[in-house]
């Protein structure tokens, strides 16, 4: 599961100005406000070079290698950034970091949609129409009220569509029962 990685975002380095030539820092991942990880990058005009420690059964070793990147126009001007992944080639915007930072495809890891059940992808989708309603998550958890601002119309039109979402839930939870 890509989750379970640490991802190395280019647009996210783009809007830090960590892709700016010349630029050096430090990157880090936090879990539960405690830092858990930190890599160095180095930017020039056409690549990143990451340094860091990774350990692994015990040993560690120091990785420093250069991702390149590559850019493609946009509409309206200005480029988009893309990494090239270090160890296919493709073009994309997030690589994942287990030893080395790889795209998804090389790591062969899916989205958690991917493998969610039909009832899962129903609690989903009902916990986010919950959150759009201000609601505490959870289908048991019961309906709260309009939040203010909202139009009528839409909150009658949400509610009709979280009904349908529970109701799909419960059909797809009896279903895995069989």
């Amino acid at each position: 599961m890509t989750a379970h990685y640490r991802r190395l975002d280019v647009r996210a380095l783009h809007r830090a100005g960590a892709l700016s030539t010349g630029w050096r820092g430090g990157w880090c991942w936090y879990r539960r406000g405690a830092k858990v990880a930190e890599i160095n990058i180095e930017a020039s005009e056409a690549s990143i070079r990451l340094r860091y420690t990774a350990t692994s059964n015990g040993e560690r070793k120091d990785y420093d290698y250069p991702v390149m990147l590559t850019r493609t126009g946009c509409n309206y001007g200005g480029a988009r950034p893309w990494f090239l992944c270090p160890c296919c080639g493709r073009r994309v915007a997030i690589l994942y970091g287990g030893a080395a930072f790889a795209c998804r495809r090389c790591y062969r890891l899916a989205y958690e949609v991917q493998s969610e059940t039909d009832a899962d992808r129903a609690i989903r989708r009902a916990d986010a129409i919950r959150a759009r309603l201000g609601w505490e998550p959870g289908i048991l958890n019961g309906e709260g009220g309009k939040p203010k601002g909202m139009h009528w119309r839409t909150f009658w039109r949400l509610r009709a569509e979280h009904e349908r979402r529970v109701a799909g839930c419960f059909v797809q939870l009896r279903a895995d029962m069989r």
